[in-house]
């Protein structure tokens, strides 16, 4: 063992102190970390997102760059949906399948709703609730929904055949800006056209939003977008089920909402 490694294995130890298997260490604190969350709100609905860090990202956490392949665009790399069936990282999935079925079973808080991202196929979104089953997470089981995240371009295109295997859709903003504006994000050099108001991206948010209540399907949005008093406008015009926004934007998002509702109401 390199001292590399053994300053990674000590690290781990110290951190994990106490657990002689280090992988329910993982799926305890998890399992509390959503229970937390999931109670709080009991019994009204809460919904998790499963993980989504970039090759890049998991890289920096503890041993990562052992396990993890460097990419040269990781924001549209490995990440989201396409790993969780991939033989390189199904163990680990199944250890978050494992905590989630913790909180809704053993703890009883069964308003757990579990959200898949980044889903680029409505194929890639059957092998994940096949992946999920076997680690005993099953659509509809027990009351159990499954939401997808709305953040590709083909999410919207096939929003309806993605309605048949999901129940319900979230929009994220900043993905699905990047992907229809064809730009990275976290480029200095293409920030300036960066825009969720970008008349494209609006179109694709109505449209999926519209497809999703015909299919009798709850939709709502996460990032930044729904913070701009004029986007959160046009959300509600649409006819979103709901929005997620920072704790720093809450009463002024809350506020725009309902002004314009009244305003629809008369």
């Amino acid at each position: 063992m390199s001292s590399g490694d053994k300053k990674i294995k000590q690290k781990i130890d110290e951190l994990t102190y106490g657990y002689k298997n280090k992988t329910q260490f993982f799926v305890d604190k998890l399992a509390q970390g959503v229970a937390t969350i999931a109670a709080a709100f009991y019994p009204k609905p809460v919904i998790l997102r499963f993980s989504d860090f970039k090759s890049n990202e998991y890289a920096n956490l503890i041993g990562g760059k052992e396990f993890e392949p460097k990419e040269d665009n990781p924001m549209i790399g490995w990440r989201g949906a396409s790993r969780y069936y991939s033989e390189n990282y199904r163990d680990a999935f199944a250890l978050e399948c494992k905590a989630i079925k913790k909180v809704r079973k053993e703890m009883g808080l069964a308003n757990l709703i579990v959200m898949v991202p980044f889903c680029r196929t409505v194929e890639e979104g059957k092998r994940v609730l096949a992946e999920m089953k076997k680690n005993g997470l099953e659509r509809g089981k027990n009351g159990l929904g499954v939401y997808v995240m709305c953040e590709i371009p083909s999410n919207v295109i096939l929003a309806d055949d993605f309605s048949e295997i999901f129940d319900g859709f979230s929009i994220g903003t900043n993905d699905l800006t990047q992907l229809t504006l064809g730009l990275d994000r976290d480029s200095e050099l293409v920030s300036h056209i960066y825009d969720e108001r970008n008349m494209a991206v609006k179109k694709l948010v109505g449209l999926v939003i519209s497809k999703a209540k015909k299919n009798n399907r709850k939709i709502g949005i996460c990032g930044e977008a729904a913070s701009i008093p004029e986007f959160a406008r046009f959300l509600v015009h649409c006819g979103i089920d709901s929005v997620s926004v920072a704790p720093d934007a809450t009463i002024k998002t809350t506020l725009t909402v309902l002004n314009e509702e009244k305003r629809l109401k008369k």
